[in-house]
């Protein structure tokens, strides 16, 4: 199985502060890896110097062997991004979006219909779609915004706390798409949570992140196993201290 994305010595400071502090990790190509950790950890810095958005201060991070500062376009052409504060144009229907973010992609009006039945399909909105986003809850407009990143299959989706603030019915629906698509597309996918509990049923390797480094790294059995633990936060506790 080749390597998706590598992360090497990976430094981010912001003035005085050091939000990385020599992150590693290596993704395999099919995966769904997450970076778990507290508020602060640097597990978004991550995600966005991988998504091309953030330049790091130092180490390296590939996405299917090219450098995300060398060769950004290349990155940026076989990933999507959903970081966690996204939002949608709320004056839109949800069918007129998913068209909008597709016309990004293609100018061809039969490969935008089919970007847009597939992000359909992936939201389980049904007849929604054709409402305003703005009358859409905050569980509706996230499942929106999944199958907006996820309908292009990308080689790599990159998701910032998919299911923040979301309530257990929409929080399923959304960890199930995932899952789902990742099996079905063969679609790589990095995820951050802080939500550890989820991630273990969510993820096939994981990487904890306390204070811009990697504290532990393995399946979430693997881990449990090591640290003989009951669950991933356990596993936390044990590694940085707090239990």
């Amino acid at each position: 199985m080749s390597v998706a994305v590598e992360a090497k010595n990976l430094v981010k400071d912001f003035g005085s502060v050091t939000a990385l502090d020599g992150l590693n990790f290596t993704i395999k190509e099919g995966e769904i890896f997450g970076l778990i950790g507290l508020n602060g950890a640097g597990k978004t810095t991550a995600l966005r110097i991988t998504s091309t958005l953030l330049l790091p201060t130092s180490g390296t991070v590939t996405v299917f062997g090219h450098d995300v500062v060398d060769e950004a376009a290349e990155v940026r052409n076989m990933i999507s991004y959903l970081p966690e504060e996204a939002g949608a144009y709320k004056n839109l229907s949800g069918l007129e979006y998913l068209k909008f973010m597709a016309s990004f992609r293609t100018n061809d009006k039969a490969a935008i219909g089919k970007l847009v039945d597939a992000a359909s399909e992936i939201s389980g909105l049904g007849d929604r779609l054709k409402d305003k986003v703005k009358g859409y809850s905050k569980g509706m407009k996230r499942r929106l915004l999944v199958a907006r990143a996820l309908m292009t299959k990308p080689k790599l989706a990159i998701l910032d706390e998919p299911n923040s603030g979301l309530d257990v019915l929409h929080s399923v629906h959304v960890r199930t798409i995932i899952k789902r698509y990742a099996q079905e597309h063969k679609v790589t996918i990095l995820l951050s949570s802080h939500n550890m509990l989820e991630v273990e049923y969510l993820c096939d390797r994981v990487a904890l992140v306390n204070k811009g480094k990697v504290v532990a790294q393995g399946s979430p059995d693997e881990l449990k196993k090591k640290f003989n633990a009951v669950n991933l936060e356990e596993v936390f506790g044990e590694v940085v201290g707090f239990a």
